[in-house]
């Protein structure tokens, strides 16, 4: 994986750009016990990755987070060591813990896996309960909106949540957990995209398309788009990453 950027010493993002997030962390950690473990907190600042507050080259303060968490230092550490095991976090020497930026090879394992996964999946509904897709369609329709308004992060977010309940349909806690660490590491990519509209606009549609599949219970169709889908999607990315290349001296 490349290391992380040097975003974090750029004087146009300054120590408020980002802040938003840690007041997304407070509310939510009103819903936990004060006794969880490292692995709770570990799948908070997971959370905050996938809904794309944590951008490459953030860099995570130890102060600010003990305090809004209420967690030592100790158990805070062990979340960070979890995350950088998972490749969300990376620790750099006498600077601390940021947030990493993900390079051409990564992106290409990345949804080699998520074809594996997601594909798969899709094929074995067989059978399904509608009313098991009604997460489905809330996303579908968040997307939808987010649209309208023109808000492709919103769209975007969107997006990484109907993935995330398409997977959770095989009702698998292994399956579910892999799943959440991939769909994390994906939104870092998706910060690399200058024109979130370019990347997201096309997939509300799809969304909605393989969605009617699903409701119609044709699951070879929607699993053959699916593949389409992230083939194309892995390929957006891909151009992403060199254009931004070809801009950087």
């Amino acid at each position: 994986m490349a290391s992380p950027s040097a975003a974090d010493d750029d004087p146009g993002r300054g120590p408020d750009t980002h802040a938003g997030w840690l007041r997304a962390v407070a509310e939510e950690v009103r819903s936990f016990d004060r006794s969880s473990t490292a692995e709770r907190v570990a799948e908070l600042l997971r959370h905050r990755v996938i809904e794309g507050d944590l951008p490459p080259g953030h860099r995570l303060s130890e102060e600010q987070l003990v305090d809004v968490l209420h967690v030592s230092r100790n158990t805070l550490r062990e979340a960070f060591r979890l995350l950088t095991h998972e490749g969300l976090l990376v620790h750099r020497l006498h600077r601390g813990v940021f947030v990493p930026e993900l390079d051409e090879d990564d992106l290409v394992d990345l949804y080699r896996l998520r074809r594996t996964i997601e594909c798969d999946v899709v094929r074995r509904l067989h059978g399904l309960d509608p009313v098991r897709l009604r997460p489905l369609h809330d996303d579908v329709a968040a997307g939808e909106d987010a649209a309208r308004r023109g808000d492709w992060v919103a769209a975007g977010t969107a997006n990484m949540r109907f993935h995330q309940h398409l997977v959770a349909l095989a009702g698998s806690r292994r399956i579910d957990e892999t799943a959440a660490r991939l769909l994390a590491e994906l939104r870092l990519a998706f910060h690399s995209v200058g024109a979130p509209q370019r990347l997201h606009e096309p997939y509300v549609g799809r969304n909605r398309a393989l969605l009617d599949l699903l409701v119609a219970g044709e699951t070879d169709r929607a699993a053959k788009e699916l593949e389409d889908y992230l083939h194309d999607s892995e390929a957006e990315l891909l151009a992403a990453f060199r254009d931004r290349s070809r801009r950087t001296p």
